[in-house]
This record gives structure tokens, C-alpha cells and sequence, in this order.
């Protein structure tokens, strides 16, 4: 062994020192990072150096907060480890980002996996009924509150009578969840008909439906994708199929409630068995 000042330590015993694996020594070895201070040419055993010890620690803590081998190879060729940890943070917060996305998801699927045990879904059938409707494309459903007061006038105008107790209910037509230009059809149970040549209004009896499923969902309308979830996993649970459109029929809202916890809401499902 060639004569040096500084103290030498057998792989095993540098491995143990450091606990760092003798694998990954190697494995530092072959990418540069760290060679031994002395291999012995007759029994090829590496040794490791005293001064080599700032190397070692130098990579563990660099690989403890992420850094790649590549970018411990950029900091021991001179570059700015505050520019690469700068780098490196950006890169942390915007993972932690995403996670804290996918946790919002996960959590909003464990909390409606608990709600759904909440809805009470009853059979029944809906009666033949006399409607006067209207068709609109809106361009949110925030927009449907702001055409009802438009066929409440028409309705009295033309003097129609409600049904009672009453029977309002929206059918949405495009078959599927839209976020913009929705298809709806807004319906009035009337108890007759009336003259209406000249109206944007449409009257139409609507034949009964032997089966439906239905629940009440109580509270805000950005909350009703539960119940329809709710709803869905009976079809699905019950060997249902979906024979029609669904109906939304409003019970309370902000027509004769303060607090928008209190809106009742039925979702009427048609159904028929498979």
C-alpha cells in the first residue's frame, strides 16, 4: 500500500462508519461520484480516505432531499447547489401540489361513499299528467332560476292553473352531464288546458311511468351529483335499466326558503327491469 498521511478504511468498515450500503459505494464508484482513495493491485480490496468523508456525506444529504446522481455529478462540477435546490423546491411544490389534488379527490370519494348510505330511494309511479313547458339552452345551470319567473308570468297570462299540490320539474335532454349549452325542458303540471296560439309555451300530456326510483336531496344543487350517484348504484344494485329521461322536481327553494340548506329537491328516475 503506498505511504499516505491520511487514514484509510477498508470498504466494509467505510460502509459501516457511514451506513451506506457497500452496493451503493460501487455504485457511486461507477458514476464518478465517489472512486476509492486506494485499491491494492494484488487483492483488488478498495480503501477509503479520512478526506473523502465530506464527499460521502455530501451525496447522503443531497440524496435525502431528492437529488438525482446526475445533479450531485453538477454540484461537485462547480454549480451553484442553491441554483439546483431553487430548481428543486419549484419542482417539490408543484408535486405537492398535484398530491394535495388527488388527496381532495380521494377525500371527496370517501366522503360521498358515506353520504350515499344517507338517501332513503323508494319505488313508485308517476301519474299521467297535463304539462306546459318550455325549452331553453342554457349556458349554466345558474341560468334556470333566471327563466322561471319568464313562464310564471306566461302561465298567468294565458290562466293556467297549477296543480295541487304542485308539480314543477325539469328534464334535462342531452342525455349525459354538460357544463355549458344544456338542453332543458322546464314543466308545470297544469290542471287543464288553455288557449295558447301565440305562446312560447308547449302543452303536452306526459303518459304514466309505471316505475320510478326516487330519492329527496336536500340542500344545494351543486350537491345533487349525489344523489344521482345514490340513485345510479340502485339501478345498478336492483338489475334496473333507465328507460327515460330523469326528472328534477322542486319542492322547497329560494321561493319560500332563507337558507338554501333547507331547498328539497325529488330526482325521479324511470326505470324497468332488465
Amino acid at each position: 500500500m503506498e505511504e499516505t498521511n491520511e487514514t484509510l478504511y477498508r470498504v466494509g468498515l467505510f460502509s459501516q462508519m457511514n451506513q451506506v450500503t457497500i452496493k451503493a459505494l460501487r455504485h457511486y464508484d461507477e458514476k464518478n461520484l465517489l472512486k476509492p482513495s486506494y485499491v491494492d493491485s494484488l487483492n483488488g480490496y478498495r480503501y477509503y480516505s479520512s478526506s473523502q468523508l465530506p464527499v460521502l456525506h455530501q451525496i447522503i444529504a443531497l440524496r435525502k432531499i431528492g437529488f438525482s446522481l446526475d445533479e450531485i455529478k453538477r454540484v461537485q462540477a462547480g454549480t451553484e447547489k442553491k441554483t439546483l435546490l431553487s430548481q428543486k423546491k419549484t419542482r417539490v411544490l408543484e408535486e405537492i401540489s398535484e398530491k394535495m389534488k388527488e388527496l381532495s379527490v380521494i377525500e371527496s370519494y370517501l366522503s360521498d361513499s358515506e353520504q350515499l348510505v344517507d338517501y332513503d330511494i323508494i319505488e313508485k309511479s308517476l301519474p299521467e299528467v297535463l304539462v306546459v313547458s318550455m325549452q331553453k339552452t342554457l349556458k349554466s345551470y345558474a341560468e334556470l332560476a333566471d327563466y322561471m319567473p319568464e313562464m310564471s308570468q306566461e302561465m298567468e297570462r294565458l290562466g293556467y292553473e297549477t296543480l295541487h299540490p304542485e308539480y314543477c320539474f325539469n328534464v334535462y335532454l342531452d342525455g349525459e352531464y354538460k357544463e355549458e349549452d344544456i338542453h332543458v325542458e322546464i314543466c308545470e303540471a297544469v290542471v287543464k288546458e288553455c288557449p295558447n296560439d301565440d305562446s312560447f309555451l308547449t302543452l303536452k300530456k306526459l303518459p304514466m311511468v309505471k316505475k320510478a326510483i326516487c330519492t329527496l336531496h336536500k340542500g344545494p344543487y351543486d350537491k345533487l351529483p349525489l344523489s344521482y350517484q345514490a340513485l345510479i348504484r340502485f339501478v345498478e344494485q336492483n338489475d334496473y335499466e333507465i328507460c327515460d329521461m330523469p326528472r328534477e322536481s322542486y319542492i322547497n327553494g329560494t321561493w319560500n326558503c332563507d337558507s338554501e340548506k333547507d331547498w328539497l329537491t325529488e330526482i325521479q328516475i324511470p326505470v324497468r327491469a332488465k
